[in-house]
């Protein structure tokens, strides 16, 4: 006596735990990547230059001008009068380190002064002023 033959079932692969697999990883990629953007200072609306040039530096010290005035070093408030000791203590063992100013374009051309006349006084201090590239 045969047994009846059971009929074949084409062979299935499910795509659906793979597909759930991809978005769980390209939602982890995305998420990371957003966490890796590099923002030393605080907001603000940068001048534009169409001369500026990128600086090759690691991690400069940044001073930041809002629009209102209000000065920030590495993203922590502080006072002009401040402002020289605190960036003498980021500058180490005699070390050359890059002081980046980002003032908002909204500031007075009095308060860039004073700033950079403070960051000038640090021996060791190379200033620069973070611009936005204005292209042709």
């Amino acid at each position: 006596m045969r047994l009846p033959e059971e009929p074949d079932q084409p062979f299935q692969i499910n795509i659906v735990p793979m597909i759930d697999v991809v978005f769980a990883l390209l939602t982890f990629f995305i998420m990371s990547t957003l966490s890796l953007t590099r923002s030393e200072g605080l907001p603000v609306n940068l001048p534009g230059a169409q001369t500026s040039k990128a600086v090759n530096q690691e991690t400069p010290v940044v001073v930041t001008i809002d629009g209102k005035g209000n000065l920030a070093l590495n993203k922590k408030t502080i006072d002009l009068a401040q402002l020289r000791s605190s960036i003498q203590e980021q500058l180490t063992n005699n070390s050359q380190k890059t002081v980046l100013i980002r003032a908002d374009e909204a500031v007075t051309h009095g308060k860039v002064v004073g700033v950079m006349d403070a960051v000038r006084r640090v021996p060791g201090a190379k200033l620069a002023i973070e611009t936005q590239s204005l292209k042709k």
